[in-house]
């Protein structure tokens, strides 16, 4: 019997190669197997059925999360998405705060702390929950400069960021930044690049993983604002994987190195970030069959 690669069926499935290799080594595709670190797979395979399937009266994950939201439940997917994406990505910021703090804090308003705590780690976990808030409310809405804007103006709120006279909350920074040691757009050019950003990335009518990363990269390329970036970024990729139906991730400290080496070498190696979204996004379906979610 003739085989083929991971790769190939893949192309031939409509998946990514990862998911293919995982449904390998779950053995849900008959007579697989690996030689080194290769699985060859009958050229005859056909493509397994998600265990997560969705049908027509499946419940989408923005759906859910609409309605958990609405009714303040706790304990669902909106709970564990507030706690989990404003956890991870203020940590990869350099926020101290840890997962239970931030639990303590969505879930009470309060917080327990042994040690000294930022006020600014505090005051920017709550602002994020409802950054994510308004992520969820305004997913199906088409991005603007505007959105965008506000969504910094939430995040930043209230904190010594926001009294400072030079530092421009919920507008476009007003001083060079870099990021990662690299030149990001000048000031007086951040409003002209965001604006033919959105309306070549608004143009695209079905939009795929890779262009929801291209935008990513684009974002932090740019670095519009003083501070909050990478927030604000990750925030619209989550948005925008709910809007167009495509499973969203949540970048952990663990990926951290990987997604900052991925940002960098996107233009010339595209594969590098693309895998470890998909390795994050591998860990988002996980959760999703747990609250019973199809995708």
């Amino acid at each position: 019997m003739d085989h083929i690669s991971a790769a190939e069926a893949a192309k031939r499935w409509g998946l990514s190669e990862r998911s293919v290799r995982n449904y390998c080594a779950e053995g849900r595709v008959p007579g697989a197997f690996i030689a080194g670190k290769t699985w060859n797979i009958p050229e005859d395979a056909e493509k397994p059925d998600r265990l997560n399937k969705r049908t027509a009266h499946s419940t989408s994950l923005l759906s859910r999360l609409k309605e958990e939201k609405k009714a303040k439940l706790s304990g669902g997917i909106y709970h564990r998405i507030q706690i989990d994406l404003t956890y991870s990505s203020n940590r990869i910021e350099g926020s101290r705060l840890t997962h239970d703090q931030t639990r303590l804090i969505f879930e009470t308003n309060t917080l327990y702390a042994a040690d000294s705590v930022s006020v600014d780690d505090i005051v920017e976990t709550a602002n994020h929950f409802k950054c994510t808030d308004m992520i969820i409310d305004c997913a199906a809405h088409v991005l603007s400069g505007s959105f965008i804007k506000q969504l910094h103006r939430i995040l930043k709120n209230g904190t010594s960021d926001s009294r400072k006279d030079w530092f421009a909350v919920g507008d476009y920074k007003k001083l060079p930044n870099e990021v990662g040691g690299k030149a990001t757009a000048a000031p007086e050019d951040v409003d002209a690049r965001m604006k033919e950003l959105l309306a070549e990335y608004n143009a695209v009518k079905e939009k795929t993983f890779d262009d929801l990363l291209n935008l990513h990269y684009l974002f932090e390329s740019i670095h519009p604002f003083q501070d909050g970036n990478g927030r604000i970024g990750r925030l619209l990729l989550f948005k925008e994987c709910l809007r167009s139906g495509i499973v969203p991730f949540i970048i952990t400290d663990d990926l951290k190195m990987f997604y900052y080496r991925g940002l960098n070498s996107w233009p010339t190696e595209p594969g590098c970030l693309r895998d470890t979204c998909l390795a994050a996004q591998d860990r988002f379906k996980k959760i999703l069959d747990y609250f019973r979610i199809a995708y």
